[in-house]
């Protein structure tokens, strides 16, 4: 890749950021404001850049939105695949407007980011912009370069803040550079006063006022509470108990980080992040012994009080619903207990219930079409998704009920997946079921969620009070 340029007439062109919350309605502005661009002659050739999981969504919401004439391509698969949908972009021979689709973590790579600079966007859309937060990643400066190129850019993002409030510097040095500067280590003096090992640790902002009024000047914020008119959200849990050998496993495991299973296979967690994750896992029902890879079941008490769930709102109730957990492992037990339920449940000539699943392993081009089914046919009644892979960037309002089996340590991902059900098309009152194995590690990852803590990070610190 290139050097990203950094003196200070580097070119700029228009940039602007919507920065809605989940669920306001990004995606439909951003198509909106791209048709007009394309309507008044401006605008010929865009670039989409999200995450990868989100990058299968953008050709349907441009089926469902879009009023003017486009063609859209999906840079997914290999290199030479990615390469050939960009070529067979360019080469199209109708006068409509190009739009090209491609992950961050794609950007950079030798070759395509070469092609990304020729293909010559007139608009570049940085969707989920803080993935390009970090101002040196390779993804961060490919998105600069770019953005100095392009005519126009937009950020969407409804969390462009993260963790701190530099995190707005990469996003706006690719939105419009004469905001905040070229320079990183300038922004951080300005607004940030350090302290700690080496006066490398922000210990405080200053002006924070000013800076906020500044990252505003060329944005603008939408919330769910001003801007629409969706219906309540409740939160309730459901409490798990562990049989009396399970709890004498699970304590060994967290006060000794070691425990020895009736196969007699052993568990070790000799970090405080590692034992935080086996301790997760075992409240979801499985461990994975030293030097094995493969899981094997150790509670079944989640997925019992999940069939319950099935049996009340989906077979009985007739009801959608969606699942996020955190682990494969659970993912593919989720699968099985949805066939089992269903199985049972059906009687002779009516049309099975079917669930469908997206985890790490599925094809990214494989995703549009499972929400699509998950939205549209009256017999896919349940979605199971991996949080960290499907927690962002698709809607699920064919459901209003949403099951946590478990979650991740990092509060922008739930914060995210909160909002799969309940945006623009819910209708109904959503809810959200916690599954909890009393006195566990689950109280206190969502005790730390509801404090908007990132628990990696919180027990690094403080890792006393969890042990």
């Amino acid at each position: 890749m290139k050097q990203a340029k950094t003196s200070e007439s580097a070119p700029c062109g228009k940039g602007f950021g919507f920065l809605f919350e989940m669920g306001c309605g990004k995606t439909l502005t951003a198509i909106a404001v791209t048709g007009a661009g394309y309507q008044m002659g401006k605008i010929k050739r865009v670039l989409i850049v999200a995450p990868t999981s989100v990058c299968a969504v953008w050709p349907k919401e441009f089926q469902d939105y879009a009023a003017f004439p486009y063609t859209i391509r999906t840079m997914l698969g290999t290199k030479a695949q990615r390469l050939k949908e960009l070529h067979d972009l360019v080469r199209f021979p109708y006068p409509h407007l190009k739009v090209a689709v491609i992950n961050y973590e794609s950007t950079w790579r030798e070759g395509i980011f070469e092609a990304l600079l020729d293909y010559d966007a007139d608009l570049i859309i940085a969707d989920e912009s803080q993935r390009i937060k970090t101002h040196n990643a390779s993804q961060s400066k490919a998105m600069h370069e770019l953005g100095d190129k392009a005519r126009y850019k937009l950020i969407l993002s409804g969390t462009p803040v993260q963790n701190e409030a530099i995190d707005i510097f990469s996003q706006y040095r690719f939105l419009d550079p004469s905001v905040f500067g070229l320079n990183f280590y300038s922004f951080k003096n300005r607004y940030c006063v350090m302290g700690g090992f080496e006066q490398r640790q922000i210990i405080r902002y200053r002006d924070l006022d000013q800076l906020i009024k500044k990252e505003h000047s060329i944005a603008y914020r939408v919330t769910k509470e001003e801007a629409l008119d969706l219906p309540e959200q409740t939160f309730e849990s459901r409490y798990v108990s562990l049989s009396a050998k399970e709890r004498s496993l699970y304590d060994r495991l967290r006060r000794d980080s070691y425990a020895e299973l009736d196969s007699g296979g052993t568990i070790t967690a000799t970090t405080v992040l590692t034992r935080l994750l086996r301790l997760q896992q075992f409240t979801g029902g499985f461990l994975v012994e030293d030097e094995a890879t493969k899981p094997q079941l150790v509670s079944r008490g989640k997925l019992d009080a999940l069939a319950d769930i099935l049996q009340d709102y989906v077979v009985e109730g007739g009801k959608k619903l969606v699942i996020f957990a955190r682990f494969l492992p659970e993912i593919h037990e989720i699968e099985a207990l949805c066939e089992k339920v269903f199985k049972a449940s059906t009687h002779k000539g009516q049309p099975p219930k079917r669930a469908v699943a997206i985890y790490g392993e599925i094809k990214k081009e494989e995703r549009g079409g499972i929400v699509q089914q998950f939205q549209t046919d009256p017999g896919t009644m349940v979605f199971i998704g991996q949080i960290d892979t499907a927690g962002t960037g698709i809607t699920l309002t064919a459901a209003d009920t949403c099951v946590y089996y478990s979650v991740n340590f990092n509060y922008a991902t739930y914060e995210q997946s909160l909002s799969r059900i309940h945006r623009i098309g819910q209708w109904h009152p959503c809810t959200y079921i916690h599954l909890q194995v009393e006195n566990s590690i689950d109280g206190m990852v969502l005790a730390a969620l509801s404090k908007k803590e990132d628990l990696a990070k919180t027990v690094v610190d403080s890792w006393k009070q969890f042990f």
